[in-house]
């Protein structure tokens, strides 16, 4: 762990020299060497799949591991979009000039050497370290036993990209510890001298962990508890919908909604329309004894259970929701801040006066009038791949992309000037 620390740090060095047009045009090289090399990149996440089937992984997290053509043609498109945007280093970000006729400049400048922790998604090796790269950080990625031979061949496909494109590449850019003992990590973070941040993206166990025995700064989310409250002024529709996206499309990620909250005013209507929709994607409803009771009188097969009070905290990651009758936006508000994690809430309604309550009053990392939970998100905020979303409130918070992973410093130009 020190020797990856010590190497990544002289690589740090090395990447702030380089220019935005060397940058660039190794990122779009390694973007052609992912597609390029589809097929060995299959070959070894077909290992990880077996294996990880073999374990026991769910299929939801099953989903979240695999790669496919469209998956690596996903990864190689980010890889495009990071190499397109404006270069995130050495931009100014303040000038001033003080009566003496000290100049004063603040710069963003790269963080140094970033540790990234994550589970499963073998897609964010690609995305982590094209953002460190093009934001001249030094990155080590640590992923998953389960996605070990991923892992690693993508890094080294993306590594030796790297140096056929630029003769200067620092090959120590980008690393991936080649150990899955859980035992590495706290000599990893202890190494302060080295390493600048970590940012963990997983579950909250994996999260807390890496929180507890970190001694570097930590950029962290623990667990996406998301909500979509639908008014009693909604277009169900809409509500129906969103609802359905924000919970089926891909349930295992961090933005995907955990709980349901329905205006009473509409929930007689609205409860049985959304309830055999969810049905049909075999949605287990977890409900409060409101929902439960409108519910439980259908003739429709569904998957009902009363929910219990661990379950609103519950990020499931799985075809499980939870459900719950309000009065109102203020009741629905007050659920988010109580059982919510601060990442992603939205509310679906025609009227402007609550749609702005909820937007003010929800203390979340992103909060939506009338558009799925599953838009948190670097790529569809345009900010190209992302690294990971922040529910802190110090630094960044929600989606992390280049701009969130430099630092600065302020440059003082003068011309002899002592302080009296």
């Amino acid at each position: 762990m020190t020797q990856l620390a010590r190497q990544a740090k002289a690589a740090s060095r090395e990447l702030a020299r380089l220019s935005t047009g060397e940058k660039d045009a190794c990122l779009s090289a390694m973007a052609d060497a992912l597609e390029a090399h589809a097929g060995p990149i299959k070959e070894a996440n077909a290992l990880d799949m077996e294996t990880a089937a073999n374990n026991g992984l769910p299929p939801a997290m099953l989903d979240r591991l695999k790669l496919d053509d469209k998956r690596i043609s996903a990864m190689a498109r980010g890889l495009r979009e990071v190499a397109a945007l404006p270069d995130p280093v050495g931009k100014l970000l303040d000038e001033r000039v003080r009566p003496n006729g000290l100049k004063l400049q603040k710069v963003s400048t790269p963080i140094g050497v970033v540790v990234i922790i994550y589970e499963s998604r073998p897609n964010v090796t690609a995305d982590a370290a094209s953002l460190c790269f093009k934001s001249g950080n030094a990155t080590i990625l640590r992923g998953g036993r389960e996605a070990m031979h991923s892992n690693q061949i993508i890094a080294q496909t993306m590594i030796e990209a790297g140096k056929k494109a630029l003769s200067t590449f620092p090959i120590h850019a980008i690393q991936v510890v080649p150990v899955a003992d859980r035992e590495a990590i706290p000599i990893l973070l202890g190494l302060t001298q080295y390493v600048d941040l970590c940012m963990p993206r997983g579950g909250e166990g994996l999260i807390r962990a890496v929180a507890e025995c970190s001694k570097v700064p930590v950029i962290k989310h623990y667990k996406g508890v998301c909500h979509v409250f639908v008014d009693a002024e909604a277009d169900l529709k809409m509500a129906t919908d969103i609802a359905l996206n924000a919970k089926v499309q891909r349930p295992a990620v961090c933005n995907s909604m955990e709980t349901l909250l329905v205006d009473r005013k509409i929930a007689g209507e609205f409860l049985p329309q959304i309830a055999r929709r969810l049905a049909e994607k075999k949605v287990e409803l977890r409900c409060d004894k409101a929902a439960l009771d409108q519910l439980s009188a259908l003739p429709d097969p569904l998957r009902l259970k009363p929910a219990a009070e661990q379950d609103w905290f519950t990020e499931y990651n799985d075809y499980i929701l939870n459900v719950r009758v309000v009065d109102g936006v203020k009741q629905a508000v007050d659920h988010i801040n109580y059982y919510g994690s601060a990442h992603s809430d939205s509310i679906v309604t025609r009227n402007e006066s609550h749609a702005r309550q909820f937007l003010g009053d929800v203390d979340s990392a992103a909060v939506y009038w009338n558009a799925s939970t599953r838009f948190t998100d670097g790529g569809e905020f345009g900010m190209g791949a992302e690294i990971g979303i922040s529910t802190d409130k110090i630094g960044a918070r929600g989606p992390m992309g280049l701009a969130e992973l430099t630092s600065y410093k302020w440059i003082g130009i003068g011309d002899g000037q002592v302080r009296g």
